[in-house]
């Protein structure tokens, strides 16, 4: 599955990966591959990515969309201020 994180300022994220775990506006979900095709609001929270080499990622959002079909995951978020 392809997964892309993307801010107004830059890319976060491009590669293949396993699973991706997101704040959704009304509980956390999980998309792994092969998932029927899904557009969500998400909400503050952290994303959290299982890569091909089962390797984890972070990413800490203030909210933003996802949008996955045909696996591949496409997500807009807005970065934490910190």
């Amino acid at each position: 599955m392809q997964l892309s994180i993307v801010t107004p300022e830059k890319e976060l994220f491009n590669d293949s990966i396993s699973l991706i775990q997101l704040p959704g506006i009304d509980g956390s979900f999980e998309i792994l591959e092969n998932h029927a095709p899904i557009i969500s609001s998400l909400s503050q929270g952290q994303i959290k990515v299982i890569d091909k080499n089962k390797k984890s990622h972070l990413f800490d959002i203030a909210g933003g969309v996802v949008e996955c079909s045909e696996n591949t995951v496409i997500v807009l978020v807005e970065v934490e201020n910190k």
